[in-house]
């Protein structure tokens, strides 16, 4: 009777300890995920640069508004040496309320310097070693995706590349208030409440054009100082988008990535018309790549019978193409502004992982040089052919 009722007592206590257990559980799930702050992503980059130096380096752009560092992360096998490798720029937080930019590109640069060491193993524990790498797909049809990711891929990548990443390109704005703020937080003659300025319309690439189609531009919203999209007084007035050109113009780079959110969609040049550039089938060849593991909508928006004006002046990736000659696009990321479950911000981090890796191993075939935006004179032309033959092709 007593070992029956001691059983009885034991078999309580233990569902009552699991109940507690997956109770806990269920309330860690249910609290939203901590974005990092400016201050936790200085000290982890500190902490991963000491212990990594061989293949990470670490430095300030320069300083914004407000003092804080506008860091650089470099990762190359000779980091500390200008190589003839191709270079790739990861960039986040032009916006400072769009959290998911910056921390996918934390979250990379961890996944760099622990897999560059590290023996190739079995991270599924299924008998086979590398067989299902992030590239968005089942590669070894066990109905999971991306869950046996390559160790040799990576130490390839930093061996053959050098990697550029500024995860916060405006600190100011991630730091101000709950949820941060779009704009930089530099004051603007005319402004009294919405400070800053919106660094992703600050950059110098067909400014002229607001002043010829302020309809088509929305000059009522970009030149106006109270406004979310407030262009600035002048392309470069910001030390934020002035510290991105000073670095540019000093690195060879080949192709770029600025990450924003949200809307799970991919736009490459040209965000100010429907013409087509001058590199359009590398343009579509890559970004149907990056489309292929993040499963986003590859936007272009070149639809149109002729060229149409309107849209976004001043974005990062129009000047780094046009300007500077790098194979530049934008990722918006996720489904909302910052999601704050956990799982889903792993899945998209993860899942970046992949895309960045990608464009890594492709920059070494990508050597624009140079836009000659004359080119583009014939192209009118052939945007009309193009949907000509699309239309006798639906004929058909």
């Amino acid at each position: 009777m007593i070992v029956t009722l001691f059983i009885v007592f034991f078999l309580i206590i233990a569902s009552f300890s699991a109940f507690a257990v997956s109770y806990q559980n269920m309330a860690s799930m249910l609290l939203p995920y901590e974005y990092y702050d400016y201050q936790n992503m200085t000290n982890d980059l500190n902490n991963f640069y000491k212990d990594n130096t061989d293949i990470m380096k670490m430095e300030s752009l320069g300083k914004t508004f407000e003092g804080r560092d506008i860091w650089l992360v470099k990762i190359s096998d000779n980091v500390d040496i200008n190589e003839d490798e191709p270079g790739v720029l990861l960039m986040g937080a032009h916006h400072g309320n769009e959290k998911p930019s910056y921390e996918s590109l934390i979250f990379f640069i961890k996944h760099i310097i622990s897999y560059y060491r590290a023996e190739n193993f079995d991270n599924d524990e299924d008998g086979s070693i590398n067989e299902d790498p992030i590239d968005g797909l089942d590669n070894d049809n066990d109905g999971k995706t991306d869950e046996d990711p390559s160790e040799d891929r990576v130490r390839k990548v930093v061996d053959e590349t050098e990697i550029f990443i500024v995860p916060m390109v405006n600190p100011d704005g991630v730091e101000f208030g709950d949820d941060g703020w779009r704009k930089n937080r530099n004051p603007k003659e005319g402004q009294t409440n919405n400070l800053g300025v919106d660094l992703n319309r600050n950059y110098d690439f067909k400014w002229e054009l607001y002043d010829l189609f302020p309809t088509k531009y929305g000059n009522l919203w970009t030149s106006q100082p109270e406004s979310w999209n407030y262009r600035g007084e002048e392309p470069f007035s910001e030390a934020e988008t002035t510290a991105i050109k000073n670095f540019v113009d000093s690195e060879n780079i080949n192709i770029s990535l600025s990450y924003h959110s949200y809307g799970e969609f991919i736009s490459y040049p040209w965000t100010h018309t429907s013409q087509v550039t001058p590199n359009e089938n590398l343009f579509l060849r890559v970004g149907e790549g990056i489309s292929s593991i993040n499963g986003y909508e590859l936007y272009s928006g070149k639809s149109t019978y002729l060229p149409w004006p309107g849209g976004t002046i001043g974005t990062s990736e129009n000047w780094l193409y046009g300007e500077e000659g790098v194979l530049s696009y934008t990722i918006e990321l996720c489904r909302t502004r910052a999601p704050g479950n956990s799982d889903t911000v792993y899945k998209y981090c993860l899942t970046h992982v992949g895309v960045n890796l990608y464009v890594c191993e492709e920059a070494s075939s990508i050597d624009i040089g140079k836009v000659n935006i004359s080119k583009q004179l014939s192209l009118p032309f052939k945007n009309i052919q193009c949907l000509f033959q699309k239309f006798l092709n639906q004929l058909l």
